[in-house]
């Protein structure tokens, strides 16, 4: 922030304690560090959401430094050049508000194929809703590590609604009935590079009661006091992003207009409770774990199909798996092997009998 802080502040700090204008003065947010701060914030939540999408397409992606603008929804939309694909997250928690990301569609083209294992080279021009449903789940994982990324920064936890993906075919169908077009938004513009695949530009539009939101929480914690009231002397250390010092007061003027002898300053080694042994006695904390919920599931078999061979299925189609009928089935807790077994019937409902637990070497081996 640039603005210096006010005589009231600083004996309010000196006093131990923050007064309601000094509450008011942290909300007020020039336009400038507003922009700062979301374009840093939207910087770094991207980045992350580029790495997850680096390992959904196996391929390396890059966002360049972020373009930050603050306009009205309206201008938006009426620039924009269709056909695009839309994706609005909401958030459930943490903040208030939603997030839009608009897409070129061929590039949308591209990262499906990607993701349904081809190279990237499709000559594919229909945005189908077998590419839909393969963007949404990209976007699904990359606004949920950018989430993560952001809940860390502001320090709050961060859930997201599932995204709404939808394709803007031409001028007609460019809508979001949520957002008016007088509103102030604030639009994030990112240069999006995929190996040698996609050169083109994903956008982010935050609303402004977002952005205001994360600027508080960003500088929620800029101004700190520390009183030490043993100490004849108040220590008062404020920690503040300005450019300009801050004004003393006539208090501290005068006592600097005094001559001073500076003092050593005594340096001790840090002192750390010992550790002992009581929580052994506790066993571990071990009965918190006991009701953590875990998924079992049973693997009766896999089969490896192309696309075009999957889109061919209909109903009465048979998929040959990989396991014979003699062999033990796969079990399965969170995803990873821990034991064998055979199918039983149990009251006209199917279970597992073990028949093995799988040793850490063998555990190992089935995970390739």
């Amino acid at each position: 922030m640039s603005d210096s802080l006010s005589q009231e502040e600083i004996d309010a700090m000196m006093a131990g304690a923050v007064t309601d204008d000094t509450a008011e003065a942290k909300d007020d947010i020039d336009e400038k560090t507003k922009q700062d701060i979301i374009g840093e914030v939207g910087n770094i939540s991207m980045s992350q959401a580029a790495t997850t999408l680096s390992s959904i397409l196996n391929k390396r992606v890059s966002i360049t430094t972020p373009r930050v603008e603050a306009t009205k929804f309206g201008n938006i939309l009426s620039a924009v050049d269709t056909p695009k694909v839309s994706t609005v997250v909401g958030f459930k928690e943490g903040l208030v508000g939603s997030n839009l990301l608009l897409l070129e569609v061929k590039d949308a083209i591209i990262i499906a194929d990607l993701m349904m294992g081809g190279d990237g080279k499709t000559e594919n021009k229909q945005f189908t809703d077998l590419e839909l449903s393969a963007v949404a789940e990209a976007m699904n994982q990359m606004i949920g590590s950018a989430s993560t990324s952001m809940a860390t920064m502001i320090n709050r936890k961060v859930d997201i609604l599932p995204p709404n993906v939808k394709l803007w075919e031409n001028p007609e169908s460019v809508h979001y009935d949520n957002l008016d077009k007088d509103a102030d938004v604030y639009r994030i513009s990112f240069s999006l590079s995929v190996e040698g695949l996609i050169e083109s530009e994903i956008m982010q539009i935050f609303t402004a009661d977002m952005v205001e939101d994360i600027a508080k929480a960003m500088l929620s914690d800029k101004a700190t006091t520390v009183r030490n009231d043993e100490e004849p002397e108040t220590k008062t250390i404020v920690e503040a992003s300005t450019e300009e010092p801050i004004k003393a007061a006539p208090q501290q003027q005068q006592q600097q207009e005094k001559p001073t002898v500076e003092k050593p300053v005594e340096v001790s080694k840090p002192e750390f409770q010992v550790l002992n042994d009581e929580r052994k006695a506790e066993g571990d904390n071990l009965d918190l774990l006991l009701d953590v919920p875990l998924n079992l599931s049973v693997v009766l078999g896999r089969s490896e199909k192309k696309v075009r061979d999957i889109l061919s299925f209909g109903t009465g189609s048979v998929i040959e798996l990989d396991r014979l009928t003699d062999e033990p089935l796969e079990i399965l807790l969170n995803g990873k092997p821990i034991a064998t077994g055979e199918v039983v019937v149990i009251n006209e409902n199917f279970g597992i009998r073990i028949t093995n637990i799988l040793s850490p070497t063998q555990r190992i081996k089935r995970l390739k």
